[in-house]
């Protein structure tokens, strides 16, 4: 895999409680059984050397993304607002939106997805199961199907829930995994990045409750993301 380094790191926004971040793809956000550099670890060394802090410098993990993933994440600079951003997203106030690329067209343009999903975590796999199904959790999403291109769609998905894999697993689910997804894809997909990227967060400061709102589009240059025209589609619709 790559190496990276902190200064690889897009610092998207900054100030004393909170500091806004572009993850990178196939960067683990924080350590793992791999042992592969980790975003954590990289942004705790940035902020040590630009502050000239001694030792490690605190830094507060409120939400993750899955390593293939990339996209806007917000961490915590202190405690206090690492306790105020955890209940923000527990209270649904974070709001995080994703753009994806399909492998089929949803029969649906618009819906609202919900599964009972259930995660073998020997395997590190995913699984639609029935609602009783012990240890299953209720996973919820929103999609919207911005466009359609050679068997491809162009969706805006709306997590309700932050479950492992949900995306991945429920749009795998209608028939249509992600470009690039070679967990859920079925065979049915080119080997490439997991066309999933963490495009709009949006949550109240910690302190001054202002409505913080970041976006960050997919790197326009790679497959399949160069296929659409995502600025614009995304202005037209929002």
């Amino acid at each position: 895999m790559k190496h990276f380094q902190s200064d690889d790191i897009n610092i998207v926004y900054e100030d004393n409680q909170i500091l806004v971040v572009v993850k990178p793809q196939n960067l683990p956000v924080c350590k793992d059984e791999t042992g592969d550099d980790d975003l954590l670890n990289l942004l705790k060394q940035y902020l040590a050397k630009k502050y000239n802090k001694p030792g490690e410098a605190f830094l507060g993990l409120v939400h993750r993304l899955d390593r293939p993933t990339g996209g806007v994440m917000v961490f915590a600079r202190n405690s206090k607002s690492a306790a105020r951003l955890a209940d923000s997203l527990k209270e649904g106030e974070l709001e995080k939106r994703y753009l994806s690329v399909t492998v089929g067209v949803p029969k649906q343009p618009r819906n609202v997805l919900k599964n009972a999903l259930y995660k073998d975590t020997s395997k590190n796999q995913v699984y639609c199961v029935p609602v009783a199904t012990e240890g299953a959790k209720l996973a919820i999403l929103e999609y919207h199907t911005l466009a359609e291109k050679m068997g491809h769609a162009l969706v805006d998905i709306k997590l309700i829930t932050g479950r492992s894999h949900q995306a991945r697993v429920q749009m795998a689910n209608i028939g249509c995994p992600l470009f690039g997804d070679q967990k859920y894809g079925n065979g049915k997909s080119p080997v490439t990045n997991l066309a999933l990227w963490a495009y709009e967060l949006r949550f109240p400061h910690p302190v001054s409750k202002d409505i913080m709102v970041f976006r960050v589009m997919p790197p326009a240059e790679e497959i399949p993301w160069k296929a659409f025209d995502i600025e614009n589609l995304l202005a037209i619709v929002k």
